[in-house]
C-alpha cells in the first residue's frame, strides 16, 4: 500500500518541458535514497518509448527494467505543476507522480493511484490544491469518487422473515467496514423501505457516514411486506453523492425486468451489476505473459490496439476478481494491476468487434512492445 507524507510532495513547481520535470522528480528520488546516479536515464528512456501520461492531468514517470537494479527502496515523489507542463500530444500535466519500484511493487502503487485519480474533476483540483495534505488526501482517496460495494457488504439467503431484521442486518455489514457508525444503523432501523420493484427495497442515510457504501441482504424465503414481495434490500449510507452511478444501474436492472438473475447471481456478480456497466458482446480471454506485467509502457500498447477499433470494449483481470473497465482507458486498464500469468477477459460490443478481439489477441501474444 502506497504511503504519502508531506516529504514526498513539492507544490507549485515549474518546469520548461517533460524531460525537465522528469530530471527534477529523479534528482528528488536520488536525493531521497530511493535511487541511486543514473536512475535518471531510464526515467528518460520509458518516456521516449511510450509516454507516461495517464490523463486527467496526471503522468507517472519511471524507470526502465534495466534500470531497476539502481532502485535501493519502492517509493514515489510527487511534483504539482499549477501552471501545467507540456507533456506532448496536446497533453498538459499538473501532478507528476515519480516512481521507484524494485519488483512488480509498482503495479501494487499504480493501480491504488489509478482507482483515485480516474474520478472525474481531479484534474481541477489536483491543479489548485495549495498545501501537501490536499494532495495527500486525494492520492490517498480521501475524496469518494466511487462507492464502497465489495462482496463482504452482500449477505444471500439471510433466514429472516422481517424486513427490520433485514434493515439491520445490512447496516451492520456497512458498519463492521467501518464506513458508518452505530447512529447509521439506528437511522436504518428507524425507517421505511421504499419499494422499487420486482421484489427490491431500499433504506438511505447520511447518519454519521465516513464513507459512501452499499449493501445488500436477501432473505432464504421471499416474504411479504406491505402486500409487495421482499426478495432483497438494499442499504445506502451516503457522505456523498458518489452513489449516483449505482441508482442508474439499479434502475436499469429494474426497468429492463433482470432483477431476478441480479439476485441469483454471486455476491462479485452483484457488485459488478451495481458497480458498472455490463456490455452484451463477443468476449476473449488472453493471458498476459510480460514478466512485469501491464505497467506504462504494454499497457498503452493494448489500449493503442483497443482504440482502432469502433467497438466498445470492456477488459476484466479475471485473476483478482475486480471490476472490469474501459479497455481504452490507460488509466483504468492500469489501474487493474494486471501481473505476469493474469488472465484478462475482453468482452466487445459493435460492428467490429469480432475484428477488436482478434487484433487484442495478437497484439498481447507479439509482447505488447516487449520481448517475452
Amino acid at each position: 500500500m502506497l504511503s504519502l507524507t508531506q516529504h514526498d510532495i513539492a507544490l507549485r513547481k515549474s518546469a520548461n518541458n517533460k524531460q525537465d520535470a522528469i530530471k527534477a522528480l529523479a534528482a528528488d528520488l536520488e536525493s531521497e535514497g530511493l535511487v541511486r546516479t543514473g536512475y535518471v536515464n531510464g526515467m528518460l528512456t520509458r518516456e521516449s518509448q511510450n509516454s507516461t501520461y495517464l490523463g486527467n492531468g496526471i503522468a507517472i514517470p519511471h524507470g526502465t527494467t534495466d534500470t531497476r537494479e539502481l532502485v535501493n527502496k519502492t517509493g514515489v515523489k510527487v511534483h504539482q505543476y499549477p501552471q501545467g507542463v507540456d507533456w506532448g500530444n496536446g497533453q498538459t500535466v499538473y501532478l507528476a507522480i515519480g516512481i521507484a519500484a524494485k519488483s512488480d511493487e509498482h503495479l501494487s502503487i499504480l493501480k491504488q493511484l489509478t482507482k483515485v485519480l480516474s474520478a472525474d474533476g481531479i484534474e481541477e483540483k489536483l491543479k489548485h490544491c495549495d498545501s501537501a495534505d490536499q494532495v495527500i488526501a486525494i492520492l490517498m482517496g480521501a475524496e469518494q469518487s466511487e462507492a464502497e460495494c465489495n462482496s463482504q457488504l452482500i449477505l444471500k439467503d439471510f433466514p429472516v422473515s422481517d424486513v427490520l431484521q433485514l434493515s439491520a442486518v445490512a447496516a451492520g455489514l456497512i458498519k463492521q467496514q467501518g464506513f458508518a457508525d452505530k447512529q447509521m444503523v439506528a437511522d436504518v432501523i428507524s425507517k421505511e423501505p421504499s419499494y422499487l420493484g420486482q421484489g427490491l427495497w431500499l433504506i438511505s442515510s447520511v447518519q454519521q457516514v465516513e464513507r459512501t457504501a452499499i449493501a445488500i441482504v436477501t432473505p432464504a424465503q421471499a416474504f411479504e411486506y406491505q402486500s409487495q414481495p421482499v426478495k432483497g434490500l438494499i442499504v445506502i449510507a451516503a457522505a456523498n453523492s458518489s452513489y449516483v452511478a449505482n441508482i442508474e444501474l439499479l434502475t436499469s436492472l429494474i426497468f429492463n425486468n433482470k432483477v431476478e438473475a441480479f439476485l441469483a447471481s454471486s455476491p462479485e456478480q452483484m457488485c459488478n451489476a451495481l458497480t458498472q456497466v455490463q456490455l452484451d458482446g463477443n468476449t476473449a480471454v488472453f493471458t498476459i505473459k510480460n514478466p512485469h506485467g501491464l505497467h506504462a509502457r504494454p499497457g498503452a500498447m493494448l489500449v493503442n490496439t483497443t482504440k482502432q477499433f469502433d467497438a466498445d470494449i470492456q477488459v476484466l483481470n479475471l485473476s483478482n476478481q475486480g471490476k472490469s473497465v474501459n479497455a481504452k482507458s490507460l488509466m483504468k486498464v492500469i489501474g487493474l494491476g494486471v501481473k505476469c500469468g493474469n488472465e484478462l477477459q475482453f468482452t466487445a460490443s459493435g460492428s467490429d468487434a469480432e475484428e477488436a478481439l482478434v487484433a487484442i489477441g495478437q497484439a498481447i501474444a507479439d509482447g505488447l512492445g516487449e520481448k517475452l
